[in-house]
């Protein structure tokens, strides 16, 4: 009933920038806290940045000062620019998003819902 379709990744020199989007659709009642995580080969999928629904963002420490998450409730989107991209930010990037949906017509869900990822490749 819900699906979050990221958007706007690619290959990309050092020191480039890209925006990343994620839009949620479907049956949705309400859209909470959303965030970007990431995971590179080899590793484990880890936060890059995070935003409640009043706008509060966090970051991890490595992306302080590059990376901005911004988003558009009247669209349930995310949005992740990223500047100064250097290589050891390759990885497949995941949209999260806390949310509440219709299942039914009297029922509502409340859970966090994952994208498909997208790839970011960053070449020295």
């Amino acid at each position: 009933q819900v699906q979050l379709v990221e958007s706007g990744g690619g290959l990309v020199q050092a020191g480039g920038s890209l925006r990343l989007s994620c839009a949620a659709s479907g049956s949705i009642f309400s859209v909470n806290d959303m965030a970007w995580y990431r995971q590179a080969p080899g590793k484990q999928r880890e936060l890059v940045a995070s935003i409640t629904t009043g706008g509060s963002t966090d970051y991890a420490d490595s992306e302080k000062g590059r990376f901005t998450i911004s988003r558009d409730n009247a669209k349930n989107t995310v949005y992740l620019q990223m500047n100064s991209l250097n290589p050891e930010d390759t990885a497949v990037y995941y949209c999260y998003a806390y949310l509440t949906y219709y299942r039914g017509t009297n029922q509502r869900i409340s859970r966090g819902h994952w994208g498909q990822g997208i790839e970011v490749t960053v070449s020295s």
